[in-house]
């Protein structure tokens, strides 16, 4: 097989919708922080919402981005929870997105009564080699539509994962 056409993980990105800021949100950034080993950042709202008492700009949430051997060894933890199995819905081009509703359900996670139990979103971004043509500096261009990643090639990196498809 071409290497060219192989498809590889561009990213994971994990997120913390806390919906308020203060220390729910500074315990989320921490929680992140544990799970992954890297140094996540804080989600801010972009408008102003009375009835939530959310005000436009306030910290929210928190997420982190992993990339590489964390990427993959972070997804596998985490498709764990959901038993290795996802649905349709959850796929689309070159994406996969999953919610996991308690984070203590990660393995090797342990409840502290201090932390409180947060849920997360999961997205997975895939890519082949040679996308970085489009994200380039010089001689920027467009990825070819056969080389993008399709549904089908998504669901056959899940399935390569181990990942049962409904």
């Amino acid at each position: 097989m071409n290497p060219m056409r192989e498809v590889i993980i561009d990213k994971v990105v994990i997120n913390i919708g806390v919906g308020e800021s203060g220390e729910r949100q500074k315990r989320a950034l921490q929680l992140l922080e544990e799970l992954t080993g890297k140094q996540p950042t804080s989600t801010y709202s972009k408008k102003t919402i009375r009835n939530f008492g959310i005000r436009k700009g306030e910290a929210i949430g928190a997420k982190v981005t992993l990339r590489g051997d964390d990427a993959l060894e972070f997804l596998k933890r985490a498709l764990t929870v959901k038993e290795f199995r996802l649905s349709r819905r959850q796929i689309s081009d070159g994406n996969f997105s999953f919610g996991i509703q308690e984070h203590i359900d990660l393995p090797g996670v342990d409840y502290d009564p201090d932390m409180g139990i947060y849920g997360m979103d999961v997205v997975v971004s895939l890519k082949r080699r040679g996308y970085r043509v489009a994200r380039r500096k010089i001689a920027k261009s467009k990825i070819g539509k056969p080389h993008r990643v399709t549904k089908e090639d998504t669901i056959e990196f899940l399935k390569s994962l181990g990942v049962e498809v409904e």
